[in-house]
Formats: structure tokens, sequence, C-alpha cells
């Protein structure tokens, strides 16, 4: 099930959300530009490693100046596939326009990237020892998704199926399209060994209970809770 489209209008223009779009696609041509193998050389140095929290020795970020703790920034704008960039900027296309007005441009650039770290240091936690680098943006976009739960449920998203060379589109609520990918990040989490390199399932976990968390504190007092999709008069 893939989402494609919402139905909740914005009623601002989300330039936080373009630009970290734009940062994120930058920063892959940047990457591919380097080479296979200088690309993962830059990625091992960017990419956020769990261990390196805990030890600092032979950190790759640190012997070129760059402190480990600043990596979980870094890495959140960085890919390791053109269909992992794909996946996490047509999730931040879809449904962090909506969180980016029910916030406000600063509020939301804080909650996204509070989200992200979040994220990383959830997956620190499960496996601190791992010396596996972590990128990416979809620690912070699940952040994003929790407050689309939260604000918008009732919203009706466009999704496609695909079965075979057939793509069948339907439209259902965003409470079962957010709703099934946390239940699915969640169970894989739990059934995977977070010591094995791959996704890090537990980091997206982490970043949607941070965003759950911190919606209340991000998102405009005049921003109901499960509100009706348009509301009168403009958001704060």
């Amino acid at each position: 099930m893939i989402p494609i489209s919402d139905d909740t209008p914005s009623r601002r223009a989300p330039f936080v959300t373009w630009l970290i779009i734009l940062g994120c696609v930058l920063a892959y041509i940047w990457e591919v530009r380097l080479g296979r193998v200088q690309m993962e050389a830059a990625l091992n140095v960017l990419g956020f490693v769990p261990s390196s929290l805990s030890a600092h020795q032979n950190v790759p970020a640190e012997a070129l100046g760059i402190p480990a703790a600043a990596t979980i920034l870094t890495s959140m704008f960085l890919h390791g596939s053109l269909l992992h960039l794909g996946g996490n900027m047509l999730y931040l296309w879809i449904f962090g326009n909506n969180i980016e007005d029910g916030m406000g441009h600063f509020r939301f650039i804080v909650f996204y990237l509070t989200c992200g770290i979040a994220a990383a240091l959830s997956m620190a936690y499960a496996d601190p020892s791992s010396h596996v680098p972590m990128v990416g943006a979809s620690g912070a976009i699940s952040g994003v998704l929790a407050a689309y739960i939260l604000l918008f449920p009732r919203a009706r998203i466009t999704v496609i199926i695909p079965l075979g060379i057939i793509f069948w589109p339907f439209r259902i609520s965003a409470f079962w399209v957010v709703g099934l990918w946390f239940l699915t990040q969640l169970v894989t989490a739990a059934l995977t060994d977070p010591t094995q390199p791959g996704v890090a399932w537990w980091a997206h976990v982490g970043g949607f209970v941070a965003g759950l968390l911190l919606t209340p504190v991000f998102k405009s007092a005049r921003v109901p809770y499960f509100g009706p999709i348009v509301s009168r008069g403009p958001w704060a």
C-alpha cells in the first residue's frame, strides 16, 4: 500500500518541508557524484553510528573534526539509494505540509529535527554497540506521521496497491494508513535482531513515539486533535 496524496488542504506554503526535500535531494546528488566507493565512505563518516555515543575511539567523523553527536543531524539528509530517498520524500511531501501548517514553520523544523534525534537515540538504545552507520530521514518522518494521525486521522489518503502490472488506487482514512504503517514497523522491529545490518526499525518506532509525545507541545492551540479536515479561520 503506497500513499500518493491526501485531501487535507494547507493554508500556507510549506516552504520548510520543501527545503528539507530539496536538501535531501541535493545531498543525494552529491553522494552519487562521489562515485560508489567514495559514497560509501561518505556515509560511513556522516552517518550516525550508535556506538559513537558510548565509545569515541576510531569514529570516522571525529577524525575529520566532526563531533559524533553531530552525525545525528547529518544522517537525516543522507540516503543509501534512490529508492530509499524517493520513499522518504514521498511520505514527507504528502504528510509534511499539513503538519507544518498546523505547527508553523519554526516549530515544525524544531519538531522534525527533534523527532529525528529521538529516532537515532532509540536505535542507539536498541543496539548501543553497533558500528553500522544509520542514514535517512525516515526517523524524523515517522514523527510527522505520528502528528498527522493525532491531528488529521479522518483525512482521506489516496493509496495504490501494486497487483502485478496493475496499480489499484483507492482512498482510505489516514488512521488506517498510518496505523498499519506503525504496526508494521513495531512488529518488524520486535522480530528483527537489531545487531544485524539493515533497516533501522527501532528508529522508526522511536521517531513515531516522539512525534506522539511532542505534537501537543508544538501544534498551534487553534488546531484541534482529531479535528475536521477544514476548520474556520486561519491557523496561528
